[in-house]
């Protein structure tokens, strides 16, 4: 596991983007492709406009959802919305290398199952993604893998269903598919996350975001949520 402490969240989000272009440079010269999946918050959606701007071979890239609120397309709950407005709307991706979640489904267990397929055609099967963004909660979630719901016991599906959080639904990649992936690219800003940053440094398995493999994740933090480790700060 690699740890940057950075000044502030736009030297995060900066950082991040420049770490998500050279992995894309490279898995795109490796092997043709690179598959990304990203989640939503306000940090992450600083990094994507960031992306914006960095020279990725774009025509190579395919980006998929780390998880999704069962919502109506458009609407402000959907982590696609800001993705578009942040990235998508921005870049030269074509319709069949944005896969969004498909939660405006009628039948949501089958779009699961759709979904994993979708993953299997782009990346293997098993799915190995080449980069995941992660975000971590002030209640030790990350993806939408939430304390106490069932979705964390979920082992033999890479994509499922939780119950009512914060007032939606959700569709989440489960941990078999995050702990395949080449790498996670964790986000941590906020000195609300500090608390849960130190003990997603110390492997506290009470927490959701523990179970997530960290020897292949590299993590980028603000000094705020940075607090309770003694990590020294890389200037902007």
């Amino acid at each position: 596991m690699k740890i940057e402490v950075l000044p502030d969240v736009e030297s995060v989000a900066r950082e991040a983007a420049k770490l998500i272009a050279e992995d894309a440079r490279a898995a795109v010269a490796a092997r043709g492709k690179f598959v990304v999946a990203v989640s939503g918050g306000k940090t992450p959606w600083m990094m994507l406009c960031n992306l914006a701007l960095e020279d990725v071979p774009w025509s190579g890239v395919h980006v998929i959802q780390v998880d999704e609120r069962i919502a109506p397309p458009g609407d402000p709950d959907r982590n696609l919305t800001h993705l578009r407005e942040s990235l998508l709307s921005h870049v030269p991706l074509r319709p069949e290398q944005i896969h969004a979640m498909p939660v405006d489904s009628a039948d949501l267990e089958s779009a699961c199952t759709r979904y994993s397929q979708t993953l299997e055609e782009m990346a293997g099967a098993p799915p190995v993604l080449d980069l995941v963004h992660l975000g971590l909660g002030p209640d030790g979630h990350t993806a939408s893998l939430i304390p106490g719901d069932p979705v964390l016991e979920v082992m033999d599906a890479d994509v499922s269903l939780t119950g009512i959080y914060q007032g939606r639904q959700r569709m989440t990649l489960t941990y078999p598919i995050l702990n395949r992936s080449r790498k996670v690219l964790w986000l941590v800003t906020g000195i609300e996350k500090s608390c849960m940053l130190a003990r997603l440094l110390a492997e506290d398995l009470s927490i959701p975001a523990s179970h997530v493999r960290l020897d292949r994740s590299v993590v980028l933090s603000d000094q705020a949520a940075a607090a309770q480790v003694d990590i020294p700060t890389i200037p902007a």
